[in-house]
């Protein structure tokens, strides 16, 4: 028998698919949104083992529009919300800025229509919690990027991508909680924060052009990439499979999950950490050596004076993370095909 049925938002997402199996996993049932059914063939196939019957996919075309969400809300328990941008090549910030708002309000008046829904989980990210701070800090949940909405607000279209994909996502989380605050819903609502995901996705990419943004980096340095310091950003990660753990974490005690923020951050992996661990793997491919050892600590510990405190998430899930060295051979083996 199934626990109750759960909405994912962006099924055919990298986070959204390991999410879905985590959630079938554990005994629920899964409806999932997309823009068009085909492009959610590979997951549905490769969730099949878990019954038919336990997975439903439907599409929302348009998930800024006024009630798209209304049918796909209908009977579920609980709803987490995916489908967002996840690249920082955003030419134009408005149409970024209104979907983001619009699918995030959206969802939740589509939730409080519904009298079955329990609990609304945002995917949010650790871009709207750090922010380029002096000195030594560790971001934890109660901080904010309200910079990269500032620096969005005095740049307006001429905003660099990064920080549009940052401001989105303060700006979205932002809403989310105003609507907590103003809506009184009878449905807990709780925000993830991830940093960067890597890991292996659920399907494999069938071309490197369908490598997800956050993972692409293990592509070029098996591709043989220099060895560079990471941009402003990137460095810190986190498992996909660790992600959906949170994910079926605060849906599963919606109650203690309720009006709290999550910072997912297992470690920190620049590119030469990468090839560090890559190079023995692979020693057929053509992956630069760089300077071994630098730019990281032993377990892959920051060694900058910036870094986030993962370790409320750890708790709730109340298990080990998965190490960044397996978490990155195992995002390779997925790929290791594209190199045959």
């Amino acid at each position: 028998m199934s626990k109750g049925m759960v909405l994912l938002t962006g099924l055919n997402g990298f986070i959204a698919a390991r999410a879905a199996e985590a959630f079938l996993q554990a005994g629920y049932s899964i409806r999932g949104t997309v823009r068009a059914k085909a492009s959610a063939k590979a997951v549905v196939d490769a969730l099949s083992q878990y019954g038919a019957d336990k997975l439903e996919v439907i599409e929302v075309p348009d998930i800024a529009a006024a009630g798209a969400f209304d049918e796909a809300v209908k009977g579920v328990h609980g709803i987490v919300h995916l489908a967002q941008p996840a690249t920082f090549d955003i030419p134009d910030p408005a149409p970024i800025m209104a979907l983001v708002k619009g699918s995030t309000i959206g969802i939740l008046e589509s939730a409080s229509k519904s009298p079955s829904v329990k609990s609304v989980i945002l995917l949010s990210s650790a871009g709207a919690v750090g922010s380029n701070k002096e000195g030594l800090y560790t971001f934890t949940e109660k901080d904010w990027n309200d910079a990269a909405v500032e620096a969005f607000e005095q740049l307006g279209a001429k905003t660099p991508g990064a920080f549009i994909y940052l401001a989105s996502k303060v700006i979205g989380e932002r809403e989310f909680w105003r609507f907590r605050e103003e809506g009184k819903p009878s449905f807990t609502m709780t925000a993830l924060n991830p940093v960067y995901v890597t890991g292996p996705p659920l399907t494999p990419p069938e071309t490197p052009e369908k490598i997800v943004d956050s993972a692409r980096y293990v592509w070029r340095i098996m591709s043989g990439a220099d060895i560079i310091d990471p941009p402003y950003g990137y460095g810190w990660y986190v498992d996909v499979r660790d992600v959906a753990k949170l994910i079926l974490f605060a849906v599963e005690r919606a109650d203690e999950a309720d009006g709290e923020r999550y910072i997912s951050s297992t470690c920190w992996g620049p590119p030469q950490a990468a090839a560090d661990i890559l190079r023995p793997a692979y020693p057929r491919l053509p992956i630069k050596e760089g300077k071994p050892g630098e730019g990281y600590l032993p377990g892959f510990k920051a060694p900058g004076p910036l870094d986030f405190d993962g370790s409320k998430a750890l708790k709730a899930v109340g298990q080990g993370f998965v190490p960044y060295d397996q978490s990155l051979l195992d995002m390779a083996k997925m790929i290791e095909h594209l190199f045959e």
